[in-house]
């Protein structure tokens, strides 16, 4: 069996088991897997769009239960494969601009096309903050599966090609956006201050 189609396997299991095929998939891309959910959260929302909803929060709560997972494969076996890696200092110095950036690149990654799980296994390998990672990532996450639920129950079948071509390049414009708005908006603050 090739790799391609063990993923196939996995894909075709999981959509036979619907709602709680959807929570898995979201569990095991959060840390591991590399099929998205929105696989699966598109055609359900397609189907019933009343529970647009439902689908949102159920691939939201997989996701964020499934980041907190990943976050304990970094936390438990990251170090100990970093150390191999790279050096200790250089590790000192990842750790220090995680501490400081470490929320924002976990939010741009749970929004934006941007592999998931390397943040979420990252975020356990250098210690992030158990609660903020939760909290980020729940916000992060749903703001995705939620966004993209209600365009879906809005316009059903006639927006899911654009979806399909657009929805990456969208949400990772819309993160820049957020990223620029946060750097003007500390910079706006920063002046104030000094004027003051």
């Amino acid at each position: 069996m090739t790799i391609t189609s063990f993923f196939i396997a996995v894909q075709t299991a999981l959509e036979n088991m619907g709602i709680f095929g959807l929570f898995i998939l979201a569990f095991i891309e959060a840390s591991f897997f590399p099929i998205p959910p929105d696989v699966f959260l598109i055609p359900l929302t397609l189907l019933a769009p009343n529970l647009w909803w439902l689908y949102a929060l159920v691939c939201t709560l997989g996701s964020t239960s499934g980041a907190l997972f990943g976050y304990f494969i970094g936390k438990k076996g990251g170090r100990p494969l970093l150390r191999k890696i790279i050096s200790k200092d250089r590790a000192n110095k990842i750790d220090l601009y995680y501490k400081k950036y470490g929320d924002w690149a976990l939010g741009i990654s749970g929004f934006s096309p941007i592999p998931y799980k390397v943040f979420t296994i990252t975020s356990g390998v250098f210690n992030h903050n158990l609660k903020r990672f939760i909290l980020v990532s729940f916000i992060s996450r749903g703001a995705r599966f939620f966004t993209e639920a209600f365009i879906i129950m809005l316009f059903g079948q006639q927006i899911v090609e654009f979806l399909k071509i657009y929805w990456g390049l969208t949400t990772f414009v819309v993160s820049i956006l957020l990223v620029l708005f946060y750097i003007i908006w500390i910079k706006w603050k920063k002046r104030s201050i000094k004027k003051n």
